[in-house]
């Protein structure tokens, strides 16, 4: 009883060390498990939102359109538990100028289910449910009406599906119809997409802008009223997947599985059996046009004919009548009357030729007749003309149908290809991966102070010790005084450590997420196993030092122990060496520096713990300073030009004169933009369709006049990029690198992303949906948005175009179907604001989609996620190096009381004392904190070049402010340290401390 009385007593005098320890440990464990929490919470709710919603698993597009034959094939593949199929349409529709959208039908099949938001799911025909994105642009609310025009290009299957038959329509067959929706629509509710949970008013929704090949907006119909039996889409859900996360490795494999099956024989198959049907679909055109042209051509020649015949009655009557009057005047003048009356009773007979003979001269007499002969004549002539002319034709037709239908194209993707959902992945997975690596900092501090409170405390105890272990107490019993202390110092800390880590930190998280995110049901979670092998690593840590401090003392001699410990021997230091400067310190800086260096254990303590403390603020404050300077290096330095202007490509034209007449362009560039996506190419597959995978970027595929290569880089910044040591990279010279035809150059931000560099192979895929493998020329200094840009001759390589494909060694491209240059890069003439200005008044002209002002993106960029991440980090940062400079401090004085004492009775007063420890102190923090900033930015540079997030590259940055505030920082923390020492030295009683030895 009296030595677990003792045990308590001793406890509650060391309570500074206890308080150390614990806030140490609560630290570590909010670190460790605040951010985890908070991402994983995130991750859950989305999950949770997605399984509720039906997210689809794996989604397949075609360039020919989806029939119930390709339906009705992936219902069969094994692994596949719903199938959906899915119709959509592009309009557009007037709103401040042209604006698009697509139409998008609600399925049946519980696939991609809308979540609403306000008023009620669409159900009649003409209804609609809009995003909350459109109510804000537009003004607009439930109840109001909007009138939207079908664009005559809608959809990829009206372009490659149209077999131009005889008869000029679009259908692809018999029976397959592209889809069409109402025109005229009434808003009855406000939906979420689960395709895209961005927040509307967030950080994506201003930073970000679309191209020719995404509509504006997505309005939500039922199937009342949409009419076409050719489906642009089908969706599928796989089976077991609900059961499993959709950010986790299994659920991947799972649906990799199904995608693997559909890319075997399925895809190939019905790749086939649709282009026949097309082919089919073609030749059953011409069949029938052959037919009908064949019945309008004989009820022509019916008709020719019967008039032919008409006509000549009427010219043969003509000539039965002369021919009688003849015969009767050569009988009147003959002897017998008789005769000629008998003569003319009858006809006289003719033979062919002068009845043919008598014809022609009729005709030829009577101006109505020869008139009448050559209109028909002239029928004649022309329904034969009109049968070669169809005829040849047709035949043509024939020959080219098989040209004219390309192969079908089959692009089977995960939820990986879906922008939205692979943002949110990444930017989750960035901020864990920081969550993941701090912690390992906080733990080495935790234990290097733990080691050094504990043996202090243990050294102090001694004499204690040695009494103990002399009456009959066990080593084992004796260390658990100081095993249970510290088990217990961490079992609160980290106690209240999960209380912050998995309800403050994730808290604070998630409010900063839902401004750039919607995540509906989203609510905090405890995880037990994380939260106690979180708490149980810093137990392990801090007992294993706490063992290791106990060790070393108890292993000497009961009788060794109960004597005091004799003091360190006296030797030289380095600098005692160096006379010159030896003999100019003064006595008191002599025995600062000796205690400085002769204790190299406290050195390493202090200024190890010290340099940690710095170095992650530094590496917070980097991280900062990275994400704060994307804005002024992207769209002031490597984009050179003020104004990019992006319209449909049908008014192209109408842009470039608007942009022209208004005076204010300087130079100008026409390029056409495109948004698709870049891949990682298999293993020589180029033609794989699979754009779903892990390894896949949304890019802007911008493609150069041919004739205008050299003037990229008076509107872009070009230069070459190279990886380096430990994820940095090189950077070349500006103007050394070209565009030319013999690959793309790719944007760093997707190329770091996906680990592609010079001499890569990357599938690209265009506007169009349509894929090719290219080569990577060189990889570009780009730091937000993943540009590509191609030539114009590679891209027609590329994709199989007729666009300028010999423009290289030709004049002039008439005969070839050039590409559209649908946007525009600009330099402008005047202030930043007033560029600003003209790019908004741009926006309001019907002939511009979109018009992006450099320096309004510039001064309006924001990471509000990132920013808030390393205000966290920073605070808990500065929170441990206080208490850190805390526990060294007090451990210093109790080493010291002595020798504190020996100087109050040598006559120095309490300043005097203060300045002589705390003079220490200082030196000691000012060597950490010069050994911490190098060592914060090269953590803060491997942690920031390791933040991989979609169209962002961090080129690490730190500003001379940043170190001087966490210089600044650390000495502030070390100056208030100082307030609750300087009391404690103030209270050593000298004659109580020189005596406690006897």
């Amino acid at each position: 009883m009296a030595f677990v009385k003792d045990m308590l007593r001793m406890w509650a005098h060391s309570w500074k060390r206890f308080i150390s320890i614990a806030m140490i440990t609560l630290l570590g464990v909010a670190v460790l498990t605040g951010i985890y929490a908070g991402c994983r919470d995130a991750f859950r709710s989305t999950d949770r939102f997605f399984d509720a919603q039906g997210l689809h698993d794996v989604q397949v597009l075609s360039t020919a359109g989806l029939s119930n034959g390709d339906i009705a094939a992936l219902r069969k593949v094994n692994g596949v538990a719903k199938v959906q199929a899915e119709r959509s349409q592009e309009v557009t529709f007037d709103l401040d100028g042209r604006k698009s959208a697509t139409m998008q039908e609600i399925g049946t099949n519980g696939i991609d289910q809308p979540y609403l938001q306000e008023g009620r799911m669409p159900k009649k025909a003409g209804e609609i449910a809009v995003t909350r994105k459109f109510i804000r642009d537009s003004g607009k609310r439930i109840g109001s009406r909007l009138t939207v025009t079908p664009e005559s290009a809608s959809s990829d299957t009206s372009d490659t599906n149209d077999t131009n038959g005889a008869d000029g329509t679009n259908e692809t067959n018999g029976t397959d119809e592209a889809p069409s929706f109402p025109t005229k629509l009434t808003i009855v509710g406000v939906v979420l997409d689960p395709q895209n949970l961005s927040n509307p008013d967030g950080y994506s929704a201003m930073t970000s802008f679309r191209s020719t090949a995404t509509t504006d907006y997505t309005f939500f119909a039922p199937s009342d009223g949409v009419t076409g039996t050719l489906y642009t889409s089908a969706t599928l859900l796989v089976k077991g997947t609900a059961a499993e996360s959709t950010f986790d490795e299994s659920y991947e494999n799972t649906v990799k599985q199904v995608t693997d099956r559909i890319d075997g024989t399925v895809k190939t198959d019905r790749q086939k059996a649709r282009r026949q049907e097309l082919l089919g679909a073609g030749n059953k055109k011409i069949v029938d046009a052959r037919a009908e042209a064949d019945k309008k051509f004989a009820d022509a020649q019916s008709q020719i004919d019967a008039n032919r015949q008409q006509f000549n009655q009427q010219v043969d009557q003509i000539v039965d009548m002369q021919a009688s009057a003849a015969a009767a005047g050569a009988a009147t003048n003959g002897a017998n009357a008789g005769a000629a009356a008998a003569a003319g009773a009858t006809t006289p007979q003719l033979d062919e030729t002068t009845r043919e003979t008598m014809r022609e001269t009729i005709i030829a007499a009577s101006p109505e007749l020869t008139q009448a002969k050559q209109q028909l004549d002239q029928a004649q002539s022309q329904l034969n003309e009109q049968k070669a002319s169809t005829e040849q034709t047709l035949k043509t037709k024939e020959n080219e149908l098989k040209t004219s239908i390309p192969q079908v194209r089959w692009y089977v993707q995960d939820r990986q290809s879906l922008g939205g959902f692979s943002a949110l992945k990444s930017d989750l997975d960035s901020i864990q991966s920081l969550g993941n690596a701090f912690p390992i900092v906080f733990l080495l501090v935790a234990v290097m102070m733990s080691l050094t409170a504990m043996a202090r405390m243990v050294e102090e105890d001694r004499s204690l010790i040695g009494t103990y272990v002399g009456l009959g107490y066990g080593r084992l019993a004796v260390a658990s005084r100081y095993l249970l202390f510290a088990l217990l110092a961490c079992l609160i800390g980290g106690g209240l450590g999960l209380i912050a880590g998995f309800l403050g930190i994730p808290a604070f998280l998630l409010v900063v997420l839902q401004g750039m995110y919607v995540m509906p049901g989203l609510r905090l979670e405890y995880d037990w196993l994380y939260g106690s092998l979180g708490i149980a690593l810093f137990v392990v840590g801090v007992l294993a030092a706490t063992i290791y401090a106990c060790v070393q003392e108890m292993r000497q001699t009961p009788a060794a122990l109960m004597r005091p410990k004799a003091p360190r021997a006296g030797s030289r230091i380095l600098l005692e060496r160096i006379r010159p400067v030896w003999n100019r310190i003064g006595f008191l800086g002599k025995v600062t520096a000796r205690n400085i260096f002769r204790f190299k254990s406290r050195l390493i303590m202090t200024v190890g713990g010290v340099a940690g403390c710095t170095a992650l603020i530094v590496c917070g404050l980097a991280i900062n300073d990275t994400v704060a300077d994307l804005g002024i290096k992207q769209y002031r330095d490597i984009y050179r030009y003020d104004l990019m202007v992006v319209s449909d490509d049908s008014d192209a034209s109408a842009m470039r004169t608007k942009v022209a007449s208004d005076g204010r362009v300087t130079s100008s560039l026409d390029v056409r933009i495109e948004s698709g996506d870049l891949t990682v190419a298999g293993s020589g597959d180029g033609d794989s369709g699979k754009a779903g995978s892990s390894g896949s970027e949304s890019i802007q595929l911008v493609a150069v006049p041919e004739k205008h290569l050299s003037d990229l880089g008076e509107m872009v910044t070009l230069q070459p990029v190279s990886s380096g040591i430990l994820g940095t990279s090189g950077v070349g010279k500006t103007g050394s690198l070209k565009l030319d035809d013999d690959g793309v150059i790719v944007a760093q931000s997707a190329a770091s992303a996906l680990g592609v560099k010079a001499g890569s192979k990357v599938r690209l895929t265009n506007g169009d949906g349509v894929q090719a493998t290219a080569k990577v020329s060189a990889v570009n200094r780009n730091l937000i948005g993943s540009d590509v840009y191609v030539s114009e001759t590679y891209y027609a390589k590329l994709f199989d175009s007729k666009d300028a494909k010999n423009t290289k060694n030709s004049k002039s491209s008439e005969n070839s179907e050039a590409l559209t240059w649908n946007a525009m890069l600009a330099k402008l003439s005047g202030s930043d604001t007033s560029q600003t200005d003209y790019a908004e008044s741009l926006e309001e002209d019907s002939s511009v989609m979109k018009a992006v002002s450099c320096a309004h993106m510039a001064d309006s960029f924001k990471f509000d996620l990132m920013g808030a991440v390393v205000a966290l980090i920073v605070a808990l940062a500065g929170g441990l190096a206080l208490v850190v400079l805390f526990t060294l401090a007090n451990t210093n004085v109790s080493e010291r009381v002595r020798e504190m004492a020996t100087l109050k009775v040598l006559g120095f007063f309490d300043r005097e004392v203060h300045h002589y420890v705390n003079r220490e102190m200082m030196i000691l923090t000012v060597m950490g904190v010069i050994l911490g900033l190098p060592l914060g930015r090269l953590v803060g540079g491997m942690l920031t070049m390791a933040l991989n997030m979609p169209s962002l590259y961090f080129e690490v940055e730190v500003k001379p402010l940043s170190y001087v505030i966490a210089a600044v920082a650390t000495m502030a923390f070390a100056l208030l340290v100082q307030l609750f020492v300087n009391p404690v030295l103030d209270r050593i009683d000298p004659i109580s401390s020189l005596k406690s030895v006897e």
